[in-house]
């Protein structure tokens, strides 16, 4: 997977189109990531003990990693990822500007 934890990504598709957010979680089997503050939905807490309320959370959930592009560091435009061997290790490079991300 070409994006990971931490990277700052901008939504390309779905509800939250536009918006940017860092990656909080990345679920490569699943090809699905959480991005901060995006795909907010709603889930009910069920009470616990007697006395205590049930609830309702809000939460980021996973969507498709297709539905993002990276941010570049240097640039601040979207970008595509590759892929360079530096120094002996490879390293993922920024398509828009070709720095080391």
């Amino acid at each position: 997977m070409k994006i990971r934890k931490g990277d700052q990504v901008e939504i390309t598709a779905g509800k939250d189109s536009g918006k940017r957010g860092e990656v909080l979680y990345v679920f490569p089997k699943l090809e699905k990531i959480v991005v901060k503050g995006a795909n907010i939905v709603k889930r009910h807490i069920k009470a616990k003990r007697d006395g205590e309320k049930g609830q309702r959370v809000e939460k980021e959930a996973p969507f498709h990693i297709s539905n993002v592009m990276l941010v570049c560091p240097h640039t601040g435009k979207l970008t595509r990822i590759g892929y360079a061997i530096e120094g002996g290790e490879k390293v993922r490079i920024s398509k828009k500007s070709g720095k080391a991300i």
